[in-house]
């Protein structure tokens, strides 16, 4: 489902009032920007392969390439993400479906927090297990940097 964020300024020129974001009762200025719900997730691109090796193995990932649609002003959130789990069901994540599963994030409205949730539960469901955790770091938008963490790995939780 298409989404936007429409918001004009002033009464000049014949332009509309501005619309109050229904999530957080603020105004956005700028351009209609249209993006898509959180439905065009594409979970069911993440696939896993059967790993016997070590179930103590830490294994890392990350990416500097990922992005979304901040649904506040419509405009793209960049992050770099970092995963990492252990294998403890002997599956492991196959990285091109990885990579295919984060593009689908591109044009999906969603709010920062809500990312690191949802990559945080789809990885769960799949990997069948929580010794995962899942970390974006944001690029700075209005001097201000944002990390989000979430995690079942208890000393990862929350590392100093």
């Amino acid at each position: 489902m298409k989404k936007s964020v429409t918001s004009t300024t002033g009464k000049k020129r014949g332009r509309k009032p501005n619309k109050v974001s229904e999530k957080v009762g603020q105004v956005a200025e700028g351009k209609k920007l249209n993006f898509d719900g959180e439905e065009k997730i594409k979970s069911e691109e993440l696939l896993t392969f059967k790993f016997e090796g070590a179930i103590n193995q830490k294994i890392e990932i990350e990416t500097p390439e990922f992005s979304a649609v901040c649904p506040f002003s419509g405009l793209p959130d960049i992050a770099k993400v970092k995963i990492t789990y252990f294998p403890t069901t002997n599956k492991a994540l196959e990285l091109k479906a990885l990579k295919y599963y984060f593009v689908s994030f591109r044009n999906v409205g969603i709010y920062q927090e809500g990312v690191t949730k949802r990559i945080y539960n789809d990885l769960m469901a799949l990997l069948g297990h929580s010794n995962i955790t899942v970390r974006t770091i944001y690029n700075v938008r209005g001097g201000i940097d944002v990390t989000c963490t979430e995690s079942g790995i208890e000393n990862l939780r929350f590392p100093v």
